[in-house]
């Protein structure tokens, strides 16, 4: 399937998701708190199959629901995303006892997961983190640190959580575990951040796991962390691109109604053209986002790149037309309650978390330079023509076409 075009079914379900958002689950999220787990609204997600889904879907799909989601009802698109983020590694990594817990308690909405990897002196720089797993005997630990920014903490039930087992080993060096929230030593404050969702900090004061708890083995967790955000940066993307498209949407109703100047607001060219832009852009983030999920959906090469261009243009073109959105509505757009106001709040973090911006621009530099220079692959490729062709059976020349092997590559 192209990474442009979506088939039928696909656009029937999402117009399907934003009537369930805005019939079943916007009334139970207008219900909660700010800053609070709302295990009604994931009660309801696991009602409806949503929640179950994030085992079962590919990352293009995943990308579908949190973009139509967010349209219409934020909370429950952030809502879903952090179970699965907070669950992904116990589905892909977890030992059959381990998914067997916990996984259908998190489809049905009864378990609530979190993804512990920020820690208060390591966010960006997720290979520096100190949490200390030290040894306690017999294939067990003791973990002793902080972490930080946690979204769902401290009302999760279970968190994945990335350690230092191997000291003076940098990435290297890190183990995912499986924590349960009623371990002894482990407590929690919740944090006031911007953010509407719930985030919170995190103590470990020898918090005891065993082997029995590790994910995708010893002193591999980061690449179970870096696996997890290869597969949700494209989907951070796609909830940007749902709120961009909230934006959107409202300022053509408002821009075609709003009188001024002896005319509509559309009507004047300075507000007409930056409408286009907002359009522009945010179907140039969403067509990003989707190649960014097909790509990792097809096992590419070069996921990593994708996922973190996808998840920077999304989020700061996000950024740009919420605010332009606000501009052009005016006063109204500030007053609290209001869908603008809303989305104002929301749009902004997304930028700092997994991952912020500059990190986006660091991987996409970094992968990019690993890349063999075009200059290099060109004298490859002519080198490969100037050689006489290899006999092939019988004597026939052993030759596959240049163009047939283009079309395999792609």
């Amino acid at each position: 399937m192209p990474a442009f075009s979506l088939e039928p079914q696909q656009a029937a379900w999402c117009a399907e998701l934003r009537t369930l958002a805005a019939e079943r689950l916007r009334p139970v999220a207008d219900k909660g708190e700010a800053g609070r787990v709302d295990r009604p609204l994931l009660a309801e997600l696991g009602r409806l199959g949503l929640l179950a889904r994030l085992f079962t879907s590919g990352a293009l799909d995943l990308c579908l629901m949190r973009e139509s989601l967010a349209q219409t009802c934020t909370e429950a698109e952030t809502a879903l995303a952090l179970q699965g983020l907070g669950a992904h590694p116990v589905h892909a990594h977890g030992t059959p006892a381990q998914r067997e817990h916990w996984l259908p308690r998190v489809a049905d909405g009864t378990a609530v997961a979190a993804f512990a990897l920020s820690e208060p002196g390591a966010g960006s720089d997720a290979a520096a983190l100190s949490l200390a797993a030290e040894p306690d005997g017999g294939g067990c630990w003791r973990l002793t640190g902080a972490k930080c920014w946690i979204s769902n903490a401290p009302e999760a039930d279970f968190y994945t959580v990335f350690a230092r087992t191997t000291p003076g080993a940098g990435a290297r060096g890190v183990t995912a575990f499986l924590v349960p929230a009623d371990r002894p030593g482990l407590t929690g404050t919740a944090l006031e951040m911007l953010s509407p969702h719930p985030i919170g900090a995190l103590d470990f004061d020898g918090v005891p796991v065993t082997a029995a708890d590790v994910l995708g083995g010893m002193d591999r967790g980061f690449a179970v962390a870096m696996g997890t955000l290869n597969l949700f940066r494209p989907s951070v993307g796609a909830f940007a691109v749902g709120m961009a498209q909230a934006a959107l949407d409202a300022t053509l109703a408002h821009t075609r109604r709003r009188e001024a100047f002896q005319g509509t607001l559309k009507d004047l060219q300075a507000v007409s053209h930056q409408v286009a832009e907002m359009a522009l852009r945010t179907e140039a983030a969403r067509l990003m986002v989707y190649a960014a999920a097909s790509a990792y959906d097809e096992g590419a090469a070069d996921v990593p790149k994708r996922a973190a261009m996808a998840k920077l243009l999304a989020t700061e073109t996000a950024q740009y037309v919420v605010d332009t959105a606000v501009q052009l509505h005016g006063a109204r757009a500030l007053r609290r309650g209001h869908l603008l106001e809303h989305l104002y709040r929301e749009v902004r973090a997304p930028r700092v978390y997994e991952g912020a911006s500059e990190v986006q621009r660091g991987i996409i530099a970094k992968e990019l330079y690993a890349e063999p220079p075009a200059a290099a692959l060109a004298e490859t490729q002519a080198a490969a023509l100037a050689e006489p062709p290899a006999a092939g059976l019988y004597g026939t020349p052993d030759v596959t076409p240049l163009a047939t092997h283009d079309q395999e590559a792609r």
